[in-house]
């Protein structure tokens, strides 16, 4: 229930609902209430995933725009298909119809849709009031007005959208959120151990791993991911385990762009004054969908053949280039990457844009072509069911975890098998054995998935 009154009349919010899908809706911003300010719609709205804006007029227009992607500030333009700008008529009005037209009845009045058109962007995600298209302006310049700039991303008249008037009476966005159909299986769908002596087992299987071959002491994993994904936040969690208490090495967070600037090689200690651990957890700048953004896909090139050395500073316009000594020479096996792992949001899966996609699809190629092992890490798993919020081992009774498993599978194109949830520490305070053993079982895999690349390879 929203906290603050909405204006949103009961019919004209079933109508929205029904148009989004299986969805309910949270108001986290209205305009009378938080001020006609960027700063104030940004503080409420920024990274809460899909939204619906929905403004009220002088002359009883309720119109607005849908966005599937996260407002970051980004200053970008941003592509998301399922954008749409809409406005409630009268039933009796005569409207246009084509086939970037939807409609939905109720006894007065039409809910139009319009759809974003196909190779235009959805909006300009900067610093100011929202806006669709750079063409549709809602509390324009922090005044309750709209201002509409002629553009080519919707094919709207003002008039019929919103008859003309500009003057706003209120404006307010809404999270949409996906109501979650979760039902549970009398048998888990996988088989973990939720026990102390589980969890001390899966240690002791960590620290006494010997990769096959002689020359690598420790296997190199390397952590690939969009940004605010989770893979510092990964390393934090593992150092935590064996640490013994919660520890945050590793800057990590969610913020709009990568807090990841470095490459960086974490080995990590069996406790505070132990010795290292067989492995090397490696992390890199987050993906981002646009070119000369995030982390470029030949950095990745340079980071598997072992020449990106720890701490070297990223430059998303730059690609890493080796001196010609170093480039000349091979490195050795040990430098080398042995295990590849994408780490998905699974808040988030259902929102991946088509270019980060194609990226991903890229890297998966590069890496198949050097047969280098690959497995997808989907964190925040307690976000996205809430019966595993509730309870971390109903994870694998969840059909709806099981559904995110699968579509992460089909979207990057690797078995089922090779996906793993798991929940990383973020706000704890102290360790859970549920979370430890997921993370635990986790990092095995990722020790096999090495072994077997490198039962693989000749040693160099």
């Amino acid at each position: 229930m929203d906290l603050i009154a909405s204006d949103l009349p009961a019919e004209k919010r079933k109508q929205l609902c029904a148009s989004l899908g299986n969805v309910e809706l949270t108001l986290l911003y209205k305009a009378s209430v938080h001020g006609y300010h960027a700063s104030s719609f940004h503080q409420r709205c920024d990274r809460q995933g899909p939204t619906l804006l929905v403004a009220y007029n002088l002359s009883g227009y309720i119109f607005g725009g849908y966005t599937s992607v996260d407002y970051t500030q980004c200053g970008k333009q941003i592509t998301d298909k399922e954008a749409f700008l809409f406005s409630f008529q009268d039933k009796d009005e005569e409207v246009e119809k084509d086939e970037e037209e939807d409609e939905e009845e109720d006894e007065d009045e039409v809910l139009h849709c319009i759809k974003v058109n196909r190779g235009n962007s959805a909006r300009f995600d900067d610093a100011g009031m929202p806006n669709f298209g750079k063409q549709l302006y809602f509390c324009y310049e922090n005044q309750p007005v709209v201002f509409n700039q002629r553009g080519q991303s919707f094919s709207f008249t003002a008039s019929k959208l919103y008859g003309n008037n500009t003057e706003l009476t209120e404006c307010e966005v809404y999270k949409v959120k996906e109501i979650i159909q979760v039902s549970f299986k009398e048998k888990p769908w996988r088989n973990i151990l939720w026990k102390a002596k589980r969890k001390a087992e899966l240690m002791e299987l960590i620290r006494n791993h010997k990769p096959l071959i002689t020359s690598v002491s420790r296997v190199r994993i390397l952590m690939i991911g969009p940004v605010g994904a989770g893979k510092s936040s990964f390393f934090n969690s593992i150092n935590s385990v064996f640490t013994g208490h919660v520890t945050n090495k590793a800057m990590s967070g969610s913020a709009g762009t990568s807090l990841t600037t470095q490459f960086r090689t974490y080995p990590v200690k069996d406790g505070r004054e132990g010795k290292p651990l067989p492995f090397v957890l490696c992390d890199t700048m987050g993906l981002e969908e646009q070119s000369g953004a995030g982390l470029d896909i030949e950095d990745i090139s340079s980071i598997l053949q072992g020449h990106v050395p720890d701490r070297y500073k990223f430059n998303p316009t730059a690609p890493f280039k080796p001196d010609e000594q170093k480039a000349s020479k091979p490195a050795s096996l040990q430098e080398k990457i042995h295990c590849v792992v994408y780490v998905i949001d699974a808040t988030k899966i259902s929102l991946m844009s088509d270019k980060l996609e194609e990226k991903l699809a890229v890297i998966r190629s590069q890496l198949n072509s050097q047969c280098i092992a690959q497995m997808v890490l989907m964190t925040k798993v307690d976000e996205t069911c809430p019966h595993v919020q509730n309870d971390l081992e109903n994870i694998y009774a969840s059909s709806y975890i099981k559904a995110k498993v699968q579509e992460v599978s089909s979207r990057l194109g690797v078995p089922v098998s090779c996906v793993l949830p798991v929940k990383n520490y973020s706000q704890e305070l102290e360790l859970e054995l549920n979370c430890d053993v997921l993370l635990l079982t986790a990092l095995q895999q990722m020790l096999r998935f090495a072994d077997d690349y490198l039962d693989d390879v000749d040693p160099i």
